[in-house]
């Protein structure tokens, strides 16, 4: 039997290793096969993975986060022997299954929706890593130190003289004191700078994701304030009545302006703030933003009580040609 050493060794590169990863992403969920995205960085023995996936909506995005995670993980172990540690998982979109209404009942849609109250905690956001800002600190300082320890070097050892632009600098700090203008520009650069690095390390980023509770502590979920935007876009949509409508999501906060095609204004509002409320809720965030709704007529909105003449399109009797705009959950105004 040839010797272990006489054998060789195998070597895995990372774009071998992302493609498993997006191929068992695939296998968790069929629909992942074609817009799975993943990446891998393999360091000796141990291999560190990530995906990138649109899941299927309507379906529990912590369960299918952490099934998604579990197979991709366990299975990249599996065919490539690596110590592979637990797969990151980012979700950018949610995708429309066209059977899932007629097979999701109303008690498993509650069901899905992870308990804020019993649940591990979640952090309210995602620390990003700030690579770029690192990297460029990184290199200043790599620079300035390399350079200044070069010159020092070939001055102690090599007993040449100082650099020119060594001297040049000493000469020009001794000709400007602390009351000088180029001086306190310089220091206040610097100060600025300080002052942006360390917002940088205490602030957590990632402002576009908004974290989701988990029942497990070994899974972290996030989902993009845009998927957010384009699940609830649906929902409302979907209330009849409604033509169309935008959505903006932001941390704290989320927009939606519907245009009215017919029907009583104050009912099909009602109706876009629920269908707002049950997407949002379904989506299992830490924190929720609150939920504004604007509702307004379009050119061929007409009430109920207006159909039977003119279509309700009448602008001097009333209101009902005047858009209404109205925040969920405030009383009427008028």
């Amino acid at each position: 039997m040839t010797a272990a050493a006489e054998r060789g060794t195998t070597t895995l590169s990372d774009r071998a290793v992302r493609k498993i990863a997006r191929r068992a992403a695939g296998e968790a969920e069929p629909v992942l096969a074609a817009s799975a995205e993943s990446s891998a960085t393999v360091r000796g023995r141990r291999a560190d993975v990530a995906v990138k996936v649109a899941l299927p909506f309507p379906a529990p995005l912590p369960q299918t986060v952490q099934r998604v995670q579990d197979h991709v993980t366990r299975r990249t172990h599996e065919l490539t022997g690596l110590h592979v540690g637990p797969t990151r998982v980012q979700v950018d979109g949610l995708l429309p299954v066209q059977t899932s209404r007629t097979t999701t009942t109303p008690a498993a849609a509650d069901d899905a929706v992870p308990a804020r109250e019993t649940g591990p905690r979640t952090p309210m956001r995602w620390w990003s890593p700030r690579r770029l800002p690192m990297a460029l600190l990184a290199l200043a300082a790599a620079t300035a130190c390399g350079a200044l320890a070069y010159d020092m070097v070939l001055v102690h050892l090599v007993h040449r003289s100082a650099a020119s632009w060594r001297t040049e600098v000493v000469s020009r700090l001794g000709r400007h004191g602390p009351d000088d203008t180029v001086v306190g520009i310089g220091a206040g650069t610097l100060a600025a700078l300080g002052i942006l690095m360390v917002v940088l390390a205490v602030s957590p980023g990632r402002r576009g994701l908004l974290t989701v509770v988990t029942s497990t502590a070994q899974v972290r979920a996030a989902v993009d304030r845009k998927a957010v935007a384009l699940l609830v876009r649906d929902a409302v949509e979907d209330v009849p009545g409604i033509s169309t409508a935008t959505v903006r999501a932001g941390r704290r906060r989320l927009m939606v302006r519907a245009q009215l095609a017919f029907g009583e204004r104050e009912t099909a509002r009602s109706a876009v703030a629920a269908a707002a409320r049950r997407a949002l809720d379904s989506c299992g965030l830490r924190r929720p933003p609150r939920l504004r709704v604007r509702v307004r007529p379009d050119s061929t909105w007409a009430s109920a009580e207006g159909r039977g003449g003119d279509g309700g399109r009448q602008q001097g009797s009333g209101t009902a040609g005047v858009p209404q705009e109205r925040k969920a959950g405030a009383p009427d105004a008028q």
